[in-house]
């Protein structure tokens, strides 16, 4: 196939080429390009379908079912690449489990899933990282609510296996107590609050662990502008971090909660308004590495009830590559590459791969995407 009259546009930028896709591969990209199956993009942009390591499913449940929708739901957003997070139901954190968890990632047709493994059991003590590791999974997962001698070892496995280690930062002692983030709003509603001290003790714990055993760690989910900044630091001075934020906690804050809105319940919680404004500014500046949808859905039943009840999450995969659009590159926020960094190139470095580049021998894992009516054709 031969794709015409399309804005080619990839993290290095934008041009006007013809791009021929033979097997499952780009094997050829210029001008003029002849064959008989032509497809004319009418001036649609060609891009990498983007990648999100930061994915859970209904319910956190993992089964085939689940798994089979959500990688649907993501080839309509554009998304052809997702990571599931570990701390599902069943964790992922056993072989057993893991063994579960692939043979319904195998009969999944739509984006490409991968999986992660919890480091902790539900007792705290570690799951055997050596041999999840060696089976297929792309990342280690720890929560920081792993003490410091645990921490200490899966620091020791990710050194020997030289893989990134995905890091939520969060104080057990103080996400128990609250339902959002303490604060004006928190207090007006009468919701017990989570202070951003939750997160950016642990972050400032983690890079020293980083620091130390010379480890790569990606942060997720980071919503304390505090935390960016201490982690942008980090990087200036050698040390081999990265941060996560959520397409929520840039363009919501936590006055979307006021009417006891459960949908705008989010774990991590949604920050102060002039907290997301510095989350906003750190983006055009370049400290956050990646962004995620942070899609986590909940069925109805697990909503549409009281706020403190309700359970954590919302939706963003069926339209991600639409809202990245709209809210980061059509606002002039951003351009069009550096989304791509954002949600390509970097998620995908993080588990070792090379995406976020529109060049001949890569795979055609591609979207054309109709800027004005905002509609996706996937090429994936």
């Amino acid at each position: 196939m031969i794709i015409k009259n399309a804005i080619v546009c990839d993290a290095d930028g934008e041009r006007s080429v013809d791009v021929r896709l033979e097997d499952g591969l780009i094997s050829e990209i210029g001008e003029n390009l002849i064959g008989k199956d032509v497809l004319d993009a009418k001036g649609a942009y060609l891009l990498p379908s983007l990648v999100d390591t930061n994915v859970r499913l209904l319910d956190s449940n993992l089964n085939a079912k689940n798994i089979k929708a959500i990688s649907e739901e993501a080839m309509k957003g554009g998304v052809g690449h997702i990571v599931l997070n570990a701390d599902s139901n069943p964790s992922i954190d056993t072989e057993v489990v893991l063994e579960f968890a692939q043979h319904g990632v195998a009969s999944a047709r739509g984006a490409k899933v991968d999986l992660m493994l919890n480091t902790l059991k539900e007792d705290s003590t570690l799951s055997n990282i050596a041999i999840l590791l060696k089976k297929g999974v792309v990342a280690p997962y720890m929560s920081t609510i792993a003490k410091n001698d645990i921490a200490i070892k899966i620091a020791q496995y990710v050194q020997m296996y030289k893989v990134t280690l995905f890091c939520k930062a969060e104080d057990n002692s103080l996400i128990n107590a609250g339902v959002m983030l303490d604060g004006d709003v928190s207090s007006k509603l009468g919701l017990a609050g989570i202070p951003d001290l939750s997160e950016v003790l642990h972050v400032s714990r983690m890079i020293e662990i980083a620091r130390h055993f010379k480890i790569k760690i990606l942060f997720k989910a980071i919503a304390s502008p505090r935390s960016v900044a201490l982690i942008s630091q980090a990087k200036k001075e050698g040390v081999a971090v990265s941060c996560e934020v959520s397409i929520h906690h840039l363009t919501s804050c936590d006055e979307a909660c006021e009417g006891f809105n459960t949908l705008a319940k989010l774990d991590p919680p949604l920050a102060s308004k002039g907290d997301m404004l510095l989350l906003q500014n750190a983006l055009k500046r370049g400290e956050i590495d990646l962004l995620t949808t942070l899609h986590q859905p909940s069925s109805p039943v697990n909503k549409e009830v009281a706020f403190f009840d309700a359970a954590y999450g919302c939706e963003g995969l069926e339209n991600a590559l639409s809202n990245y659009y709209e809210k980061f590159v059509k606002s002039g926020f951003i351009s069009f590459p550096q989304l791509l960094k954002y949600t390509v190139l970097n998620p995908a470095k993080s588990i070792g791969l090379q995406r976020g580049k529109i060049e001949v021998g890569v795979d055609a894992s591609l979207v054309l995407f109709d800027t004005e009516q905002l509609v996706i054709k996937e090429l994936f």
